[in-house]
């Protein structure tokens, strides 16, 4: 590297030469500093800047990306993961340096997918703008660990969205009622909505369910595996987590709901689905069941939050709570369900009220002689 003064001009000139991501030597030139000390600052500028990724393009790095996570990502995580860029990344940085993308680079683009109503004139959902912006600080990581890239720009920039929803919609116990005698005539939603409901099954691990799964005699829905629905093609696949294996008690109406429903199925073999269906199909039911009954239309994981909330209004804990709907940590129940638990925290202090009063309703005095 050098600076030297143009004598035509006056000014001073910097030449620098590096090496860019594909380890070709390049060479870089800028001209019109007014002193000597804004040129050797350039220079310190942009050999900070400098590293295994100068001059690759965002969407090759993208590119690079993707092909190291093909084989450590399920199929539909990550088609779900090209989906986002394609869609919502790489229309706005794809042709940017990946070394050059500032953060507020990163501002704007989240101002603009905030502010970007859909053809319904409908806004992005707050959680569906964490994940798109987590992908691209995922991204980010990578660049970093990887490819020398100096810092990560979205930890400067911040996030957007929100990690849960403001609004969770669930059932109370008489809307449910109300909503299952209206899939009477529709045995498969019967079986299904009642399953969701006593147990908080996610939707995908209730269409995975196969015969061997359900022992009548334990009482007990074994939860192993997972099924998702990816371009017409079937995938089944384990938990993603140790806690997502788990064996779920059942109620007696329950068991008998599904000893009616199996009872039905023709020639059905101990590892076939006993559902095999995927969830649009499951939506649809939902519909249908809220059209004819009148019932608060949720989404299908809304069932899930409602045997949530079926089961903080028993008094049941934030473990026990964990345990039955698979979580890995307490942590992500309690802040899942946080906003279900005040009407707890008032019993106890009742209850506190109650231990710290005599019968007859007086408070307890200290004893001064003992302070």
């Amino acid at each position: 590297m050098s600076v030297t003064r143009d004598k035509s001009t006056g000014k001073w000139m910097s030449q620098i030469r590096v090496k860019d991501w594909t380890g070709k030597e390049i060479h870089k030139k800028k001209r019109g500093f007014n002193t000597k000390k804004e040129a050797v600052q350039w220079e310190r500028d942009f050999i900070s800047q400098a590293d295994g990724s100068l001059g690759m393009k965002f969407k090759d790095f993208v590119a690079l990306y993707m092909k190291d996570a093909d084989p450590r990502l399920r199929e539909t995580t990550l088609a779900n993961k090209r989906y986002l860029f394609d869609k919502k990344v790489l229309p706005y940085f794809g042709e940017m340096p990946i070394n050059a993308i500032k953060p507020t680079d990163i501002r704007n683009w989240q101002n603009e997918l905030i502010h970007y109503r859909r053809p319904n004139g409908k806004c992005y959902s707050p959680t569906y703008l964490r994940t798109i912006n987590n992908q691209l600080t995922a991204a980010f990581n990578f660049a970093v660990k990887f490819y020398g890239l100096r810092e990560n720009p979205c930890h400067k920039a911040g996030t957007m969205g929100k990690k849960n929803a403001d609004e969770m919609l669930f059932w109370t116990n008489e809307e449910f009622k109300v909503f299952i005698e209206a899939m009477e005539e529709r045995p498969v939603g019967y079986a299904i909505f009642t399953v969701m409901y006593y147990t908080g099954l996610r939707v995908g691990e209730l269409l995975a369910l196969t015969p061997e799964d359900i022992d009548f005699d334990r009482h007990i829905i074994s939860v192993n595996k997972n099924y998702q629905r990816l371009n017409g093609k079937d995938y089944i696949y384990p938990p993603k987590t140790e806690a997502g294996y788990r064996e779920v008690v059942m109620p007696k109406v329950l068991e008998s709901c599904l000893k009616d429903y199996l009872a039905k199925l023709y020639d059905v073999q101990p590892t076939d689905r006993i559902f095999p269906y995927d969830r649009g199909w499951v939506g649809r039911q939902m519909k249908y069941g809220c059209d004819h009954s009148g019932t608060q239309k949720i989404r299908v994981h809304d069932v899930r939050h409602t045997h949530a909330s079926l089961l903080i209004d028993m008094g049941c804990t934030p473990l026990l709570v964990a345990k039955r709907l698979g979580h890995e940590r307490v942590q992500t129940t309690m802040e899942t369900y946080s906003h279900l638990y005040p009407n707890k925290q008032t019993e106890v202090a009742a209850q506190l009220d109650a231990i710290a009063t005599n019968d007859d309703g007086y408070e307890k005095m200290p004893d001064v002689a003992n302070l």
